[in-house]
């Protein structure tokens, strides 16, 4: 088997050096793959994208047990702004675009760390430009002033501009209208197919992340429960049921069937 890209190895964080969020968390991203990290809110997806990015000191949290590798390299040390320079970027949760800069000075602020390569900033900045076309007509446009769907865009396209091999993205589908989410899942498969771009996507919508990505993870206060091809979990009737509104009269937590024999196998 070959080394995957990035390696999270049975990791633990707390907050404020007492609230425990994640509690042995492993995961495998493979070079060039989709994986969704999927589950409800509060699951720890955000706080596991975070860990890899090394984003958790700025919210009072820390890695405590476990190790986290990119290409056999212990990373949990390094810092968020090393891990770009290795290629890893994390796009946040709730796009975070620059509100009183332009689309075109949005996406320059991904170009940070390739200053020294003006004709490759120029090229990476007409690459975007051709996965988002509609940025571009919006290029001189405030990011106040452009819709959430543009946001979303603008965000994964700044991330894009640092030529990273591992983005990080973080709820892509939070607050966009249906057939926006379907045109940004479209564009990251694009990436992906034509690029190799790498993809960890933590994703509450299971239905459309199942569909795109190639390998899943399901997260549930702070630990795996469920792992598997996404194809396989797409068919699972336990995730059917409880996370994609199949066959049951609400959606439900894996901890609330702990009396159903038939399932005791997911809460090991």
């Amino acid at each position: 088997m070959t080394t995957p890209l990035l390696n999270v190895n049975g990791i633990e964080v707390i907050y404020n050096h007492v609230i425990l969020v994640l509690k042995g968390v492993s995961l495998q991203v493979p070079e060039s793959g989709i994986v969704a990290l999927l589950g409800g809110n509060g699951a720890g997806k955000t706080t596991t994208l975070r860990a890899i990015s090394n984003l958790l000191k700025g919210e009072r949290g820390e890695v405590t047990k476990g190790s986290i590798e990119l290409r056999g390299e212990r990373i949990e040390n390094l810092t968020p702004a090393d891990l770009v320079q290795r290629g890893v970027v994390q796009v946040m949760e709730g796009r975070h675009c620059f509100a009183h800069l332009t689309i075109e000075e949005n996406l320059l602020t991904g170009a940070y760390t390739r200053t020294k390569h003006k004709g490759e900033v120029a090229a990476n900045l007409e690459k975007v430009y051709a996965y988002f076309p509609r940025l571009k007509t919006r290029r001189t446009s405030q990011a106040a002033y452009t819709s959430g769907g543009e946001q979303q865009m603008c965000a994964i396209g700044r991330a894009l501009m640092a030529n990273p091999r591992m983005v990080l993205l973080d709820e892509p589908s939070m607050g966009l209208a249906p057939q926006i989410v379907e045109e940004v899942f479209e564009i990251v498969k694009d990436l992906n197919a034509k690029e190799r771009t790498t993809f960890l996507l933590a994703e509450q919508n299971t239905n459309m992340a199942l569909r795109y990505a190639s390998y899943g993870y399901i997260l549930e206060s702070g630990r795996v429960v469920m792992d598997g091809p996404a194809a396989e979990l797409a068919a699972n009737e336990d995730v059917k049921e409880f996370y994609l509104g199949v066959g049951g009269a609400e959606r439900r937590s894996f901890r609330d069937v702990k009396s159903y024999k038939r399932r005791k196998r997911w809460l090991a």
